[in-house]
């Protein structure tokens, strides 16, 4: 009788361990928990290689962690042209830059009907499932930027949001509070 376990890890695949007729356990067989690939939703995609319950943390949101000044020298200039960024505030004094060095979470578009939201754990960001996703699906979470001027018309359409949802806000910038 085999046993099954299922984990799915950090970035990094998930471990199924199986006990052998012998009773003897085997190391565990890695297979990956999310894959890369072309979306149609905006460029790459990060989707489930077999069904993620409800609730499990899929993977970190990985990459160089600079300060907030170092990412405005960084990108100011790029950003001038362009709303695109690999770049994650984990808190006031701490950003995640994937841009050259992140892992597979750097690739996951926006939806304003997700299905996954971020966790921040000991100054470190986690993907987590806040409903069943099902293999081949692909992951997905409100990026809800917040920006520091006033959004209007023209700043929420430099920030269009592609997912195509029935309840689409059109932007990838969130509420004020």
């Amino acid at each position: 009788m085999s046993i099954k376990k299922q984990r799915l890890g950090i970035d990094q695949p998930s471990a199924q361990s199986v006990t052998s007729r012998s009773s003897r356990i085997k190391p565990a067989v890695l297979l990956p928990a999310v894959v890369v690939r072309r979306s149609v939703v905006h460029g790459r995609g990060v989707f489930a290689v077999h069904a993620i319950p409800k609730g499990s943390r899929i993977i970190e949101y990985t990459g160089e962690r600079i300060s907030h000044a170092k990412a405005d020298r960084r990108y100011s200039k790029q950003h001038e042209t362009s709303a695109h960024t690999m770049l994650f505030a984990v808190d006031a004094n701490t950003v995640i830059d994937a841009t050259q060095i992140g892992g597979r979470a750097r690739w996951i578009n926006h939806s304003c009907k997700p299905n996954c939201e971020t966790v921040a754990e000991d100054g470190r960001i986690f993907i987590e499932a806040i409903r069943p996703i099902r293999a081949g699906q692909e992951l997905s979470y409100d990026y809800n930027l917040i920006l520091e001027e006033r959004h209007s018309p023209q700043r929420k359409r430099a920030h269009p949001c592609y997912c195509g949802t029935a309840d689409c806000r059109g932007t990838l910038l969130g509420k004020k509070h």
